[in-house]
């Protein structure tokens, strides 16, 4: 005790000193914290988005991931209702699990036969009922909140396609696509008729209806036996994907219509059962259970797991990229708080020489004086680490209600720009003890330069 109090006073014998100081390691500390929060909103934002796509956990069939992408009929999963079934009431998972739902994906060509164009698409089909609940998963309370599908309340042969689609396929009129002024004076001849062959596939005899002709498309795609089959939709709307890759083959279809395109009249299948769990970090107890189930309930049946970040490798190389930028900025601000708190350290040293001189010649041992200065460090860091991490928080909050936008990427509207330090007290503790540690390592050579100093000599020192 006598130790930290002699610290504090000779920390104010020179205010203007240590108040700089501890402005160099506060703005440090701040800046830490802000930029650190900024990843955490971005990384669970990503995580927000990706969860509410594609689930946490997927029960795939084997190999599909690496495999199956463009063979569904090789890869479904045949009984995917007494699965999901079975699921939904197991007493382990039904109250960790949130939806459980099945998906369709297929590769295809989509047309527009009155116009002439074609290109291929990798549809999806899906429940929109499901899709909608997990779009409204929000773990982490973000403000913003998705609108429902485009899907929702729509006929059985309808769809939605990526506005780049829709531009190869000459329907930015009726879909008001922009970025389109090249095809507008295309003129979309509603009264041809589909080419017989492919009009034997659809099984459609006339042309669509005049209310839907302008937006109509057909996709051909493989069918489960090797023949081709087409179905006729009825395009309701274009959307961006905020990826110019996906948006150029995006395709979304219900379920029943997919199953169609692939199996036909036989038994439907699903390439993937999507579980998206109550709390993300459920994610571990929720695949054990699910994996006892594959390896005894299920154990004839080829399935395996697969969560989000494995779906979703882009996921994982952006917190990495992350964390490598966060931890150079916090390495140098390290840096420059660890010179910060020596050169303030060395100058109290040369300051108070005829003083260190006077206590080892009345008995002082050296490590007592040194004990003196790492002290000196210790309350440095400390204060510094608690006005730091209140500056943050203010400043935190401040900008959380600012209102300020910023366009993520993969995203097309601007979402609010939010940091988050409140509630990251994890995160705030280790960045303060770590500023409490640089401080006391900075400390540490002009502590021991003070211990090595003769007695004789710094008495005479002037």
């Amino acid at each position: 005790m006598n130790s930290l109090a002699l610290a504090m006073r000779n920390l104010l014998r020179n205010r203007r000193r240590s108040i700089t100081t501890l402005l160099a390691m506060g703005i440090g500390l701040v800046s830490v914290l802000l930029f650190g929060g900024y990843i955490k909103d971005i990384n669970y934002g990503l995580q927000t988005s990706y969860v509410q796509r594609s689930g946490h956990l997927q029960i795939q069939h084997r190999d599909y991931f690496l495999y199956g992408s463009g063979n569904p009929s090789a890869y479904g999963i045949a009984g995917y209702e007494r699965i999901i079934a079975t699921l939904r009431a197991d007493p382990v998972l039904a109250p960790m699990l949130r939806v459980a739902t099945p998906t369709l994906q297929l590769g295809g060509l989509a047309g527009n036969f009155a116009a002439g164009v074609s290109r291929t698409v990798f549809a999806t089909g899906m429940v929109v009922a499901d899709q909608n609940t997990m779009r409204q998963w929000n773990d982490y309370h973000f403000t913003r909140h998705p609108e429902s599908l485009a899907l929702t309340g729509t006929q059985p042969d309808s769809a939605v396609i990526g506005t780049g689609v829709a531009r190869v396929l000459e329907l930015c009129g009726p879909l008001s696509v922009p970025r389109c002024e090249h095809t507008a004076s295309t003129v979309v001849d509603t009264g041809t008729a589909l080419p017989a062959d492919v009009a034997a596939l659809v099984g459609e005899a006339t042309p669509a209806a005049s209310s839907q002709a302008a937006t109509r498309i057909e996709i051909l795609a493989a069918s489960a036996h090797g023949a081709p089959n087409v179905a006729g939709v009825n395009v309701v709307k274009a959307e961006y994907q905020g990826v110019k890759e996906l948006d150029d083959v995006y395709v979304a279809l219900h379920l029943a219509q997919a199953q169609h395109l692939v199996y036909g009249q036989g038994p439907p299948q699903a390439t993937a059962i999507v579980l998206q769990l109550e709390h993300s970090d459920e994610i571990p107890r929720a695949r054990a259970r699910l994996q006892q189930l594959l390896d005894t309930t299920f154990k004839d049946e080829p399935l395996e797991i697969q969560d989000y970040m494995t779906l979703n490798p882009f996921y994982g190389q952006t917190l990495a990229m992350f964390a490598a930028i966060f931890g150079f900025i916090a390495l140098l601000i390290g840096a420059i708080v660890l010179f910060t708190v020596s050169n303030t350290m060395s100058m109290a040293v040369v300051e108070r020489t005829s003083e260190i001189g006077t206590l080892r010649a009345m008995g002082l041992r050296r490590g007592g004086i040194r004990g003196l200065f790492l002290w000196e460090g210790l309350v440095l860091g400390v204060v510094g680490a608690l006005a730091g991490a209140l500056a943050a928080l203010v400043i935190a909050a401040i900008l959380n209600h600012a209102g300020l936008t910023w366009t993520p990427p993969g995203r097309v509207e601007p979402v609010p720009l939010n940091i988050r330090v409140w509630g990251e007290g994890g995160f705030i503790l280790i960045n303060g003890i770590g500023l409490v540690i640089v401080a006391a390592v900075s400390a540490l050579w002009p502590a021991g330069r003070a211990a090595r100093l003769n007695i004789v000599d710094a008495l005479r020192h002037v």
